[in-house]
């Protein structure tokens, strides 16, 4: 439809890192640079490869190319009506499509719609050996024993240079409301554990501050009988609290020095670290900010049957993320060596040998 096709041009310059065995460190909207470990490598910039390249609101589908703004994409989507169900957030008005993607994250609407890997039908690339490959279309199917575009989602570049994407889209629901509940982080995980088996249109559910608070959507009738039987206080603008969650623009988040991401089943207690605590995602996505030493976190995140990750601040020279062992480590591995065979891509962005 419109903007710019850098293809050639990066192709080129993979090819010749490639050659040369150059490192490169891929880089879009610079939103997300503080996600992962440090990168050393050569500077590519893939930013400037925007521009919505097909979107028919019939068909629930957008394509756009990696570094098409989210800003772009939102407004386009909202003028038909409709959203993102995965409801990425942003992190800064640069955020490109390319690093929604490649970080694989979504907002409090993850576990009651999906994630962003579920809504992504396929994908253009260029490996590691320079060609420009394309999987899926925009229909959801696998293409050769992998479904890459989903393994794209969440790789942090380090499969390959993500060129453009389709994603499927949504109507926006009719009505939206957000009720509060005052009570503990026993009751408030249970409370939002249990509303993932009833029927009811519940899209978001967090706990922070003494308040348990739920985001009803849907159908203005459905949001009416929902609030009806849930009770609860409605909360003046509520789409102010989700935006300013997702976005991580609470005082909660800006006066951390250091954030931990720590990922567990819903109804799991309190776990005992010392520190402040937010839950998000139902429970299943737990933020911490606490001065206890990251193996700790790490311990009893696992005990507890989860995984801790460095968010924000911390040693972004260490593991950031928890590393894989096993089965799943051989597995990784041999995608990383299939996609990218002499490791050019973003090397040691997700852990330290990769």
């Amino acid at each position: 439809m419109h903007g710019t096709d850098l293809t050639t041009e990066l192709q080129q310059q993979v090819l010749q890192a490639a050659q040369a065995g150059t490192a490169l460190d891929l880089r879009g909207g610079g939103s997300k640079t503080f996600l992962g470990r440090h990168v050393a490598g050569a500077p590519l910039e893939i930013g400037n490869h925007c521009g919505i390249v097909d979107y028919e609101p019939r068909e629930l589908v957008i394509t756009a190319r990696a570094g098409t703004r989210m800003t772009e994409i939102n407004s386009a989507l909202a003028e038909a009506g409709q959203m993102l169900a995965f409801e990425p957030p942003l992190f800064g008005a640069d955020a490109t499509l390319g690093g929604v993607l490649s970080c694989g994250l979504s907002g409090p609407r993850r576990p009651y719609a999906g994630a962003a890997r579920d809504f992504t039908l396929g994908c253009r690339m260029i490996n590691g050996h320079g060609e420009v490959l394309r999987f899926g279309g925009q229909v959801m199917k696998n293409v050769a024993g992998y479904d890459v575009p989903r393994l794209m989602v969440g790789a942090y570049g380090t499969l390959g240079i993500l060129l453009e994407a389709s994603l499927k889209v949504l109507p926006r629901p009719a009505a939206r409301i957000t009720l509060a509940y005052e009570c503990d982080a026993h009751a408030a995980i249970h409370k939002m554990s249990s509303l993932l088996s009833q029927p009811y249109p519940v899209d978001a559910a967090s706990f922070h501050g003494e308040l348990c608070r739920v985001r009803l959507s849907g159908s203005a009738e459905a949001v009416r009988h929902a609030r009806a039987q849930l009770g609860g206080e409605a909360v003046p603008d509520g789409d102010a609290f989700w935006q300013a969650l997702n976005e991580q623009q609470l005082s909660f988040f800006t006066t951390a020095p250091a954030l931990y991401r720590v990922m567990v089943k819903p109804d799991t207690p309190p776990l005992p670290i010392e520190g402040k605590w937010l839950l998000d995602w139902g429970g299943a996505q737990r933020w911490l900010v606490t001065d206890q030493p990251l193996d700790v976190v790490r311990r009893q995140a696992a005990a507890a049957g989860g995984h801790a990750t460095v968010f924000r601040g911390g040693n972004r020279d260490g593991e950031v993320f928890s590393p894989p062992a096993g089965a799943l480590l051989t597995l990784m591995r041999r995608l990383k060596h299939s996609f990218d065979p002499q490791g050019i891509f973003n090397p040691g962005r997700l852990y330290a040998d990769f």
